[in-house]
């Protein structure tokens, strides 16, 4: 196992009815500022519901935050922020609106030219406002860790800074009965992925970690295609199970002391930066290719993920290791997202534009050996065709 630092001191309030935490955990005399998307939580009742537990707070409202936020929405809140002397922050949403209040937050009180430059220049966050979460779609574990997302003219990229760490976060699975097949298909698999990128990697004897992961993706397997079913969608068990391990997934915990990848995320998010594609859907496209490139260099952790996740005991190595690739793919045929690059549109032709990003956007050794290099990530992407 490697050395390792873990620290996550964001409080969870999981379970119904616990928006009504958040009158307690924000200070009475705070101007707060909720941010919010485009604005179903005024449908699903969770508005009224953080509107209730702020009756003794002074707050304001923000809203517009889309999927995969733009650079120029959230600038637009930090208009209101100084018209209002806000000092505090509740995103309410899913992973977009955490991460872009993540971003306001510290651009709020970021004292150079221009607040891009944390994300373009890597300028560190010497100090941000106070960020609460209330998550209604489960998915990215922003709402307890330290990184974000962020869109800017077609570019998508990312950004971290323990200061941007939620203090709290409310977790009520009952808030997602309402979610659309799609945002539960694109959760539970953004979540897979998530658990995928810290596991599937070269074996370090972390074997804690190893087992969190596994029983993650045991979890997510059985879990989410129980949650697109008729008979068990409305199961709050079963969305209980699926909010937390996907807050388990990138929270910090199953990553410490061992090696990450990352590879499927960074081609990833070209997908969506230059054509759109949900994050989840070019990451369900481009994980299957990423282990049939790599299963040299992944061998030992595809045999145990192999035994461990899908039971597979027969066969060659190499027939075990190609039966859970298989398997990986009809259960993300089973979340009804897509495998390959033709089932969005995109084909040979679209390559060069993806590779092109990824030198622009200096992603030239990706992976936990930091071995991919551009003609790698090409043959990931004409592999996942």
């Amino acid at each position: 196992m490697l050395n390792f630092t873990f620290h996550n001191p964001t409080r969870i309030h999981f379970g119904e009815e616990q928006i009504q935490a958040i009158r307690d955990e924000i200070p009475k005399d705070a101007r707060v500022l909720v941010t919010y998307g485009g604005g179903s939580i005024k449908q699903n009742g969770v508005y009224q519901q953080v509107s209730d537990a702020l009756a003794e707070h002074s707050w304001f409202e923000f809203s517009g935050i889309e999927p995969n936020p733009r650079y120029e929405t959230l600038m637009a809140a930090l208009e209101v922020i100084e018209r209002h002397q806000i000092d505090y922050l509740l995103a309410v949403g899913g992973g977009s609106v955490i991460d872009g209040s993540k971003f306001i937050a510290a651009a709020a009180l970021f004292e150079g030219d221009d607040p891009w430059d944390i994300i373009i220049k890597r300028k560190p966050v010497a100090q941000a406002l106070p960020l609460g979460a209330v998550l209604t779609l489960p998915a990215t574990g922003s709402e307890s860790n330290t990184g974000g997302v962020i869109t800017r003219a077609g570019n998508k990229l990312s950004f971290a800074s323990p200061l941007v760490r939620p203090l709290f976060a409310v977790l009520d699975p009952k808030v997602t009965l309402t979610l659309s097949d799609r945002q539960i298909s694109n959760g539970v698999v953004d979540a897979f992925v998530h658990t995928m990128e810290q596991y599937l990697t070269v074996p370090v004897n972390g074997k804690v970690q190893d087992r969190f992961s596994e029983g993650l993706l045991l979890t997510l397997i059985e879990e989410g295609p129980k949650a697109l079913a008729a008979e068990t969608r409305d199961d709050l068990e079963v969305r209980s199970n699926i909010m937390w391990a996907a807050s388990l997934a990138l929270n910090g915990l199953i990553g410490a002391g061992v090696p990450q990848d990352w590879a499927t995320h960074m081609i990833g998010h070209e997908m969506t930066g230059a054509y759109g594609v949900d994050h989840a859907r070019s990451l369900s496209i481009v994980l299957p290719a990423v282990m049939k490139e790599r299963r040299e260099q992944k061998r030992e952790k595809l045999l145990q993920y192999a035994e461990r996740v899908w039971d597979i005991r027969q066969g060659s190595e190499s027939e075990r290791i190609d039966q859970a690739i298989a398997n990986t793919e009809d259960f993300f045929r089973r979340m009804a997202v897509p495998v390959r690059l033709s089932e969005v549109d995109l084909g040979s032709s679209d390559i060069d534009t993806l590779v092109e990003n990824l030198e622009k956007h200096r992603m030239l050794a990706l992976g936990e050996n930091r071995d991919i290099d551009l003609s790698v990530s090409r043959q990931i992407l004409q592999t996942a065709l």
